[in-house]
C-alpha cells in the first residue's frame, strides 16, 4: 500500500496544500512554508533541509494541525521521504566506533538503551541488513531521530544532520503497528 502525506501552509489544514505518495527532495517550489500536515495513509520522514538533510521528523498515519507545537519543529519542511513497510525479519548491526569499530552488537528488536541492555557507551557506525529503523539520540525513543534503510552506514557525523551529535542510544523498528 503507497502512503499519502499532505502538507499544508497555515495551521489547521489551511491555505495552499502539496500532496505526495514518493520521495519529494526538494518542496519549496510547492509551498513557501509549511504549519500542518496530514498522513492519510503510511509513513514519513520530513526534513527541515533540501535532499533528506537536516533535522528528521517520523511521521505516521494522523493528523498533525500544528506540529511546530507538537514537535517543536520550525515551518521549515523542505523535503520529504517515504518509508515503506517491511514484511519480514528486521536485523542490523551496531558498532561503537566510526567505520564499523569497537564492539558489535546484533538487534532484531527494538533496543530502548543501547547502554543497559549491551553495555556500551556509543554508537557511531551501523549496518542494516533487514527492515526499516529509526535512531535516536537519547535512550528511551526520546531526542532527534534519524531514519535508516538497508545499506552500510559508516560515520552519522557525515549523513548531513544539521549539527546533530553522533552518538545514538536507542533505536527501534519502524513496523505497520508502531506505536510512538
Amino acid at each position: 500500500m503507497m502512503g499519502k502525506i499532505i502538507f499544508y501552509e497555515d495551521r489547521n489544514f489551511q491555505g495552499r496544500s502539496y500532496e505526495t505518495s514518493q520521495d519529494c527532495p526538494d518542496m519549496s517550489s510547492y509551498l513557501s512554508r509549511c504549519h500542518s500536515c496530514r498522513v492519510e495513509s503510511g509513513c514519513f520522514m520530513v526534513y527541515d533541509r533540501p535532499n533528506f538533510m537536516g533535522n528528521q521528523y517520523f511521521m505516521r498515519r494522523g493528523e498533525y494541525s500544528d506540529y511546530q507545537r507538537m514537535m517543536g519543529m520550525n515551518d521549515c519542511i523542505r523535503s520529504c521521504r517515504m518509508i515503506p513497510m517491511h514484511k519480514g525479519n528486521f536485523r542490523m548491526r551496531i558498532y561503537e566506533r566510526e567505520n564499523f569499530g569497537g564492539q558489535m552488537m546484533e538487534l532484531m528488536d527494538d533496543c530502548d538503551s543501547i547502554q543497559d541492555r549491551y553495555h556500551m557507551s556509543d554508537c557511531q557506525s551501523c549496518h542494516v541488513l533487514d527492515g526499516h529503523w529509526l535512531m535516536y539520540e537519547q535512550p528511551h525513543y526520546r531526542g532527534r531521530q534519524m531514519y535508516l534503510r538497508p545499506g552500510e552506514y559508516r560515520n552519522f557525523r557525515d549523513m548531513g544532520m544539521g549539527g546533530m551529535g553522533t552518538r545514538f542510544m536507542s533505536m527501534r523498528r519502524i513496523m505497520d503497528n508502531m506505536t510512538m
